[in-house]
């Protein structure tokens, strides 16, 4: 168990497109959407774990162009999220109306597409379980410490984030700002299909 939460806390330590977008959510629309996010992104990470505890992450091994596509809908849907910070850079009023509902999907679904969050729970959380027969409650468990890990150091991002949100909307240079944070979503996704090119 600690092997595993030693494990799960390294990986979420690794910079990744979670914390750039979380990041930015955070200093450009504050604590509050950010949180909300961290709320999507667990649920998110919870479905794979699922997908993975039933057994039907093997559809990827058979069908490797399921990957492929999993791969290019995160890597468009991260493009989208920097267009959409992008967009909204320059109209501060348009940050303020968004719903929580919008935040906490944006969280879902650019987990729900992401193919790493998969593979972890497919390749190794079986390294860590210990019981041979019926190894349902024991994946159970392992999954929800990784979504606990994972979701302790979302939160403690979008906080450290959402305290500069204050002092960005007052900024002289607040436009040029968010859109320089909006580049760096885009710059994780890019980074997203390069790293995940390797995943068959």
């Amino acid at each position: 168990m600690l092997a595993f939460l030693v494990t799960a806390i390294i990986v979420e330590l690794t910079p990744g497109p979670n914390m750039t977008w979380l990041a930015v959510l955070g200093a450009t629309r504050g604590r509050s959407a950010a949180l909300v996010a961290v709320a999507g992104i667990a649920l998110g990470l919870a479905l794979a774990g699922l997908v993975a505890a039933l057994g039907l992450t093997v559809v990827f091994d058979n069908f490797p162009s399921l990957m492929t596509g999993l791969r290019l809908a995160g890597t468009f849907y991260l493009f989208y999220l920097a267009y959409d910070a992008w967009t909204d850079a320059a109209q501060t009023e348009a940050i303020t109306v968004k719903s929580n509902a919008a935040y906490f999907r944006q969280g879902f679904i650019s987990n729900a597409l992401n193919p790493k969050a998969y593979l972890f729970y497919a390749a190794i959380l079986p390294q860590f379980l210990t019981i041979n027969d019926h190894p349902h409650q024991e994946i159970a468990v392992l999954t929800a410490l990784y979504v606990g890990v994972a979701t302790f150091i979302h939160a403690v991002i979008a906080l450290l984030a959402g305290s500069i949100s204050s002092w960005l909307a007052t900024s002289p240079s607040a436009t040029r700002l968010r859109r320089a944070l909006a580049l760096a979503i885009a710059a994780a996704a890019i980074w997203f299909f390069i790293s995940t090119g390797h995943l068959k």
